[in-house]
């Protein structure tokens, strides 16, 4: 690109101090927030936003002059997700909040009608939360957290035994930010650590399996961990036959995407006790539908797809921009750009 300025524009809800912090990377952006054109934000760090929102007539045709002028999003606009590269005609990046976009780039199309536009993905910004999330479960699962509450509600006081997460094996499919995280806190903990993914990461774990051993590695796991990302190769790769590798009483933790466990196997291995319980984050449908069976289970956790939200999550997020749009200026590879093949 020639132009001496480039047109930056933000789609998503986002606190004046970020965007200000994105103002003050170079002179030759044009950052245009307008925060009365977007959904307002439901909780911290909400990206999609309230979908009661409408534009005025006036509104939207302002939004979509926005658009067409913008050489740089920040974020997917959530409100045309269909026709956004007629609208964005000149979009030659598009900066995600989730790391998870390879389904929705394929679903619509993006890579072949924005063959010129470069994704890049958030990825490595919920590692932390994530991995605490699944260091809480653990403790909660281990220590008894839903005994102790239903004792306190029911003010009865009767003593009992918890368990240790010292000594125990985690088996972690998917290696990358969230998966490595996970393996530090766990490991400081006293858990041995195995993993795969499709390439080692030296030092990250105990010990690596490569994904053809993955029967070997299931056999071991006194808790899993699924962080991988929804593909065609990873689509229900947790079946029927990998929960039952498993040993009985192991704890199972889904913070990946719900395609890919088999659903109805993980119900059947949770109804007849091969698994203790299971912290889900992710369901094969979302919102979990009102009828399935994990929301009445006691011994599963069901987290409304939350465990990576933060309210520190926007800073890192616009931290992360920012670095990009300093690359992305100068000509230099972006952080996290999206293999619209792999899909990740």
């Amino acid at each position: 690109m020639n132009a001496s300025k480039y047109t930056v524009l933000i789609c998503s809800y986002l606190e004046p101090q970020h965007v200000e912090r994105i103002r003050r990377v170079d002179d030759r952006l044009d950052v245009i927030y307008e925060p009365d054109l977007l959904r307002l934000p439901r909780y911290a760090a909400d990206h999609n936003g309230d979908p009661a929102f409408h534009r005025t007539p006036e509104q939207e045709g302002r939004w979509q002059g926005l658009l067409a002028r913008a050489d740089v999003l920040f974020d997917f606009d959530p409100t045309h997700r269909a026709d956004l590269p007629d609208l964005a005609p000149k979009a030659r990046w598009v900066q995600s909040t989730s790391a998870g976009i390879g389904q929705l780039v394929r679903t619509y199309n993006y890579d072949r009608r924005m063959p010129h536009t470069v994704f890049t993905t958030a990825s490595g910004v919920h590692a932390r939360p994530l991995a605490e999330f699944v260091v809480m479960a653990m403790l909660m699962h281990y220590k008894g957290a839903a005994r102790m509450l239903d004792a306190q509600r029911r003010r009865h006081w009767e003593r009992y035994a918890g368990t240790d997460l010292e000594s125990r094996t985690l088996a972690i499919v998917g290696l990358g930010h969230v998966g490595t995280e996970i393996a530090r806190l766990c490991r400081a903990m006293g858990m041995t650590v195995i993993g795969t993914d499709l390439k080692p990461v030296p030092g990250a774990v105990d010990r690596y399996y490569e994904p053809s051993r993955l029967d070997a590695m299931l056999a071991q796991a006194d808790v899993l961990v699924l962080m991988v990302p929804h593909t065609p190769q990873t689509e229900k790769m947790i079946g029927r036959k990998e929960l039952a590798l498993l040993p009985r009483g192991a704890y199972f933790i889904n913070t990946a995407r719900g395609a890919v466990v088999d659903e109805p196997a993980l119900i059947e291995a949770l109804q007849s006790g091969h698994l203790s319980g299971a912290a889900l984050d992710v369901f094969a449908e979302e919102p979990l539908p009102l009828s399935s069976p994990l929301w009445e289970m006691p011994n599963v956790m069901v987290s409304p797809h939350s465990a990576s939200t933060s309210d520190g999550e926007n800073a890192r997020i616009t931290g992360l921009f920012c670095d990009n749009l300093r690359r992305f200026l100068n000509g230099e590879p972006l952080r996290n750009e999206l293999n619209t093949e792999l899909m990740y």
